[in-house]
């Protein structure tokens, strides 16, 4: 494995954490608006206000006395998937992909008891997963129907896509894709693999897993040279129009492709992490720094998009 010091990963552009939360986190993103992206319930609320869509929202769990009336909730459904409202990092999600007479079924096709989700959903509301282990409740949502132009890319789970927007701007992008190590999470440290994404067409640059490179997915070893990423415009400007629904200068989107919907906002981050430089083969500051000196009046979502499509644009590492 090669090492480099800080100063040269510096001079190639890439942004480390202490300047990240430093002079992009602390300087973008004013806290009085971090609940927007922080609480998911309340994202949800903003997106649908915005006309952005996203999942369904079947319920929210607010008390423990409550939590008995899930099954109810999805009994007319044939999967679900039950989220902490404060969560981070994927902890305490539950996907159920399959409900058959009472019976609950993960990706896996593991059985989940009905008692295993009322103590999940009793976990979520103590704050077991939520920032700072504060009380929570749990949102129950519609299970995203799985786009069959990712077929064989994935491993059990659902790929998304995240995207670095910087004061409105598509910087950075990079598609997800849960492995067996990940147990079907799009959880690169978890060990998805990232595949780091063209702004300009959405197309597979360079993939890592576990910060390595990689030309196959792991499981399936389907190529990962050649993919693209479908509804990439429309993907683009929903990550763009986050900007106004937040007012966080700095922040990453995570979206997913549903067969039936198209895209998705799943939720929006205010400290989006810094692998997405490893999946693009590339550093983001560079990019940073040319938002930064913009001059000019402010542009729309669509002139944002079509500017970041002409300068940001990159190169195959494959």
């Amino acid at each position: 494995m090669k090492y480099a010091w800080p100063w040269e990963l510096s001079r190639s552009g890439v942004l480390n954490m202490n300047r990240r939360n430093i002079s992009y986190i602390g300087r973008y993103n004013q806290r009085k608006f971090y609940k927007r992206v922080d609480d998911k319930l309340i994202t949800k609320q903003l997106a649908l206000a915005n006309n952005i869509a996203v999942p369904d929202l079947i319920g929210v769990v607010h008390e423990q006395h409550k939590i008995q009336e899930i099954p109810a909730m999805v009994s007319d459904r044939t999967g679900f998937v039950i989220k902490p409202a404060k969560g981070s990092g994927g902890k305490g999600i539950m996907v159920i992909t399959k409900v058959n007479n009472g019976c609950y079924y993960k990706p896996n096709g593991h059985e989940v008891t009905q008692n295993e989700i009322y103590r999940h959903v009793s976990n979520i509301l103590s704050g077991l997963f939520s920032l700072g282990g504060k009380p929570d409740v749990a949102i129950v949502e519609g299970l995203i129907e799985f786009d069959p132009v990712f077929e064989g890319f994935s491993y059990e789970g659902v790929p998304d896509i995240r995207l670095i927007v910087f004061k409105g701007f598509p910087v950075m992008g990079m598609l997800r894709l849960s492995t067996a190590a990940s147990d079907g999470k799009a959880n690169l440290h978890q060990g998805a693999v990232g595949v780091g994404l063209d702004i300009a067409t959405g197309k597979s640059l360079h993939a890592v897993q576990f910060d390595l490179p990689v030309d196959k997915h792991p499981d399936t070893h389907f190529p990962l040279n050649n993919m693209t990423v479908p509804h990439w415009e429309t993907l683009l400007h929903t990550a763009s129009s986050a900007y106004e629904m937040c007012e966080l200068g700095y922040l990453g989107t995570d979206m997913v492709l549903d067969k039936n919907k198209g895209p998705l906002l799943l939720e929006l981050n205010a400290r989006p992490g810094l692998t997405i430089q490893i999946a693009n083969g590339r550093g983001i500051l560079p990019r940073l720094k040319h938002v930064e000196a913009m001059k000019g009046p402010a542009m729309s979502v669509e002139e944002r998009v079509a500017y970041a499509k002409k300068h940001f644009s990159s190169n195959p590492k494959f």
